[in-house]
């Protein structure tokens, strides 16, 4: 299931308040945060006179505090990414997309419901269970601190959010992208103009030989005769392999100070800049850090490699999907406006002015 990025609010916060009775597992009241029980808006009005309905769409509603809620945080996160005249232009609009944008996640999740979602409490738990793999949680309270202390919320809150976003995600991808086509001269076209894009780590692999310094004056002069005996003994035809057993003080002297393939990037500048220089079998001149002095000798360079386009296909349709979608998504989301029962119960000018 893709990524979606087009809607204004896919993880929302609170629509409005939770459900007095606890509601069924896998039900549609159950499915995120902020959802109302069955009853009308009319009669939830009634028996909860603290919240003011601001909307109800189909069977949901949509309260100021709920609203209010989603707006903080909708401010704080085009805090977080603009600045200066864009990000002023960005808040003048910021209410009224948020609003939509909780119309809209209601309109999907119930075509959600309609459509037979895979979506289901399982799924999200997989979700989490994910998320606390690849971030090295141990536990639900490691990844639910983490949560909170980027967010704000529970993991209860969290799970029901996720559910909410895959939920919307299934129903665009089923109704709009998998509909929007990208003939495949396209996708290479896109492929060739773009190979940088798709080109691995430059890697290389050297052989290390490393003396300590020391802790003295005297042991600095111990350790550049050393290296200059080794020097010597190179240049008379002994391998590196060989010295790097004999002398070197660094744990790589058990494989003949061999380090195998390396990504660019992975060790000291100093060490990758004199690797660059070399020819495959050369070594290097010294090379001093803090602590140690360091030879290195060329095993191979090779390249980046470009990622073959099988390889990237799958992801070059996405990119290609998403802007010709944007206009398909904002039609499918006008039809099911249009079909569904969107009620103001105050009315819109007064709720965009808060």
């Amino acid at each position: 299931m893709r990524r979606l990025l087009l809607l204004p609010l896919l993880v929302l916060p609170l629509a409005c308040k939770k459900p007095a009775v606890k509601p069924l597992p896998g039900s549609a009241a159950a499915a995120a945060a902020g959802k109302s029980e069955a009853a009308s808006p009319e009669s939830k009005a009634k028996t909860d006179v603290r919240e003011e309905i601001l909307v109800a769409v189909n069977r949901h509603i949509i309260t100021r505090r709920g609203l209010n809620q989603a707006v903080e945080q909708q401010h704080a996160a085009l805090y977080r990414q603009f600045s200066g005249k864009e990000l002023d232009e960005k808040l003048k609009d910021a209410r009224e997309k948020t609003l939509q944008g909780l119309i809209d996640a209601f309109l999907l999740e119930d075509k959600g419901a309609e459509l037979g979602s895979p979506v289901t409490d399982d799924y999200v738990r997989a979700s989490i269970d994910g998320i606390k793999k690849e971030n090295n949680f141990a536990t639900d309270a490691d990844l639910e601190r983490a949560i909170k202390g980027s967010l704000g919320i529970g993991l209860p809150e969290f799970m029901k959010r996720q559910k909410l976003q895959a939920t919307q995600q299934f129903v665009l991808q089923r109704e709009v992208f998998s509909k929007v086509a990208v003939e495949d001269n396209e996708l290479r076209a896109y492929y060739e103009d773009h190979k940088d894009e798709y080109r691995l780590p430059s890697r290389f692999r050297i052989r290390e030989l490393v003396l300590a310094k020391g802790a003295t004056p005297e042991d600095l002069v111990e350790a550049h005769r050393k290296v200059e005996l080794i020097q010597a003994d190179l240049k008379a035809g002994k391998s590196f392999e060989e010295q790097a057993r004999l002398y070197s003080t660094s744990p790589s002297k058990a494989t003949g100070g061999d380090l195998g393939w390396m990504n660019k990037g992975f060790l000291r500048a100093s060490i990758e800049e004199a690797a660059g220089q070399l020819k495959p079998d050369q070594v290097s001149q010294p090379i001093e850090t803090d602590k140690d002095i360091y030879l290195i000798q060329l095993v191979a360079m090779e390249d980046a490699p470009v990622k073959s386009f099988a390889d990237v296909k799958a992801k070059i349709l996405e990119k290609l999907q998403e802007p010709k979608a944007q206009n398909a998504i904002e039609q499918y989301l006008a039809n099911l406006r249009v079909r569904a029962n969107i009620r103001y119960l105050v009315s819109k000018d007064q709720i965009l002015k808060g």
